[in-house]
């Protein structure tokens, strides 16, 4: 009996130490960290050559998949930051997806790049805005965070910077 009570004393400690370490991580107020993970089925989108490209290919990366517009003047202040965290060596196995749901022609696409010097991120769509129906998108930009087994365990919802070290840090743990 008294083992069983040192078992869970420590479980206490451990999640107490826990918690109260991601409250000192301070992180964006506007990042939703789910409680239940959520799992899609069926996503696809297409990418600059007009080939779909499933969701399930990605499996085993951590997803950062990005939800814009080029008329979007957050969007114009976060892709900098989040084209730096393309190429952040700190990162093995993570995957940016910044997907288009402007409804926008790739040529804007292509000149907005040029204009806010875009230069690690490729270029996907969401053509039809079934995307951002399904994940129910309610402005952008907002960012979906997918574990590598494709859940969704968090989202971002408005812009950050993606430089932020306290964001970097925790996002690390998944990558």
């Amino acid at each position: 009996m008294c083992n069983l009570i040192k078992f869970f004393i420590t479980v206490i400690i451990i999640f107490s130490t826990f918690s109260s370490h991601s409250k000192d991580l301070n992180l964006p107020k506007n990042l939703i960290i789910h409680e239940k993970l959520k799992k899609y089925e069926n996503v696809s989108f297409k990418n600059r050559f007009d080939k779909d490209i499933d969701l399930a290919n990605f499996n085993g990366k951590l997803l950062l998949m990005n939800f814009w517009a080029t008329w979007c003047e957050p969007c114009k202040e976060e892709m900098p930051s989040l084209d730096k965290l393309a190429v952040d060596q700190k990162f093995k196995n993570i995957e940016i997806l910044p997907i288009n749901i402007g409804q926008e022609k790739k040529k804007k696409i292509e000149e907005f790049y040029i204009e806010t010097e875009i230069k690690n991120l490729d270029i996907f769509f969401d053509t039809d805005v079934r995307l951002a129906k399904k994940f129910l998108l309610r402005g952008v930009p907002t960012t979906l965070i997918i574990d590598k087994d494709g859940e969704e365990i968090a989202r971002i919802v408005g812009s950050i910077d993606f430089q932020d070290e306290n964001f970097k840090t925790w996002l690390r743990t998944f990558d």
